[in-house]
């Protein structure tokens, strides 16, 4: 069972950045999508950027110029970027993939954008 691990989460104001971290377990390989959603109360989970092993990338049109997804294969790591941050942005961030063994979620850190 890969297990994912989000860190880089806190405060911060607005036009701030922060740069989150997902640490996989093992490395993933082959055919897969690895991603960011995020989620606040009441709503339901929303893809943020996703990264899929043919190098294509997507985002949110929310985000487009604002977040950057990316991925350090010799550290098992998927990386976000987020620069210019709103409050609109506060949420809980969860690291997703799905590849061959399944699909799997991280525990989620927490982005708050406040002044």
């Amino acid at each position: 069972q890969v297990q994912l691990v989000e860190s880089g989460g806190g405060l911060v104001q607005p036009g701030g950045s922060l740069k989150l971290s997902c640490v996989a377990s093992e490395r993933i390989f082959g055919d897969y999508v690895m991603g960011w959603y995020r989620q606040t109360p009441g709503k339901q989970r929303e893809l943020v950027a996703s990264f899929t092993s043919g190098g294509t990338t997507n985002y949110a049109d929310s985000v487009k110029g604002r977040f950057t997804i990316s991925r350090d294969n010799a550290k098992n790591t998927l990386y976000l970027q987020m620069n210019n941050l709103k409050p609109e942005d506060t949420a809980v961030y969860y690291c997703k993939t799905v590849w061959a063994r399944g699909t799997h979620w991280g525990q989620g850190t927490q982005v708050t954008v406040s002044s």
